[in-house]
């Protein structure tokens, strides 16, 4: 069955408005003065640490490249459906793998250079040209097929989920992660706004658990959903958090 996919603003806060004008500033000025390219060293570093407690929240509420897909090219994208093979393990495994065997390759030529100056431009220059290739790929996604179909793949994404599954596993998330929830489950139409306004094209309405909440690891909890339910049933909550609310 077709879905019709609604465009509506996802930037909430004064961060998801305009984070991408990092993106450019690394990806395109970078181009003039490379170092620029060494703040994607924070932003992995950031995005790597997030994630290990709250899951993907960094690509839907900080990354400088989802800022831009969902400010600037939300508004001209058809918004259709992400294709299946884009989101299927072997798609973001393979990709995975080859995009940190490019990396992993081109920086140990990198620091062959150790000690040599122009280290930090030649560093700054490999993180800008891997900046400037997501900016363009995932900008003629956006403009073809829909703003967060670059996401589905992306391999700091992967990273994410890698960081998040060690994260659980030391039951660290439990405490920590916030997660899309539901006040009342009986309460809801089913009417599939939250799935049909989701970046990510998830369906919350029909996977909440028995706890009221949306256990997916691809949510990036970006509260699209919470903003447009129109009975104002989801909310982004701490699981301790919602079950003490509900004892009050």
């Amino acid at each position: 069955m077709k879905v019709n996919y609604l465009k509506t603003n996802r930037t909430f806060t004064t961060i998801r408005k305009y984070a991408w004008i990092i993106t450019l500033l690394v990806a395109v000025g970078g181009l003039w003065e490379p170092k620029l390219g060494l703040l994607v060293l924070f932003i992995m570093a950031g995005l790597t640490i997030t994630s290990f407690f709250t899951g993907r929240y960094w690509c839907g509420n900080i990354c400088p490249h989802g800022s831009l897909f969902d400010r600037l090219l939300l508004p001209i994208s058809p918004n259709k459906k992400i294709p299946d093979f884009l989101k299927s393990k072997v798609m973001i495994i393979g990709f995975f793998i080859f995009f940190m065997f490019n990396f992993s390759s081109k920086l140990l030529n990198i620091f062959q250079l150790w000690g040599n100056y122009g280290l930090l431009d030649k560093l700054g220059l490999l993180f800008v040209n891997t900046y400037l290739m997501v900016l363009i790929l995932g900008g003629l996604l956006s403009v073809i097929i829909t703003p967060r179909t670059w996401c589905q793949f992306c391999p700091m994404g992967t990273l994410q989920k890698l960081s998040y599954k060690l994260g659980k596993s030391l039951g660290i998330t439990k405490k920590a992660e916030k997660k899309i929830t539901i006040s009342n489950k009986d309460k809801c139409i089913n009417c599939g706004k939250c799935a049909r306004v989701c970046p990510f094209q998830l369906v919350p309405y029909t996977n909440f658990s028995e706890k009221n909440q949306f256990d997916n690891i691809n949510c990036i909890k970006c509260s699209t959903c919470v903003k447009n339910c129109p009975l104002g049933l989801l909310s982004l909550d701490i699981e301790r958090e919602f079950q003490e609310s509900k004892e009050i």
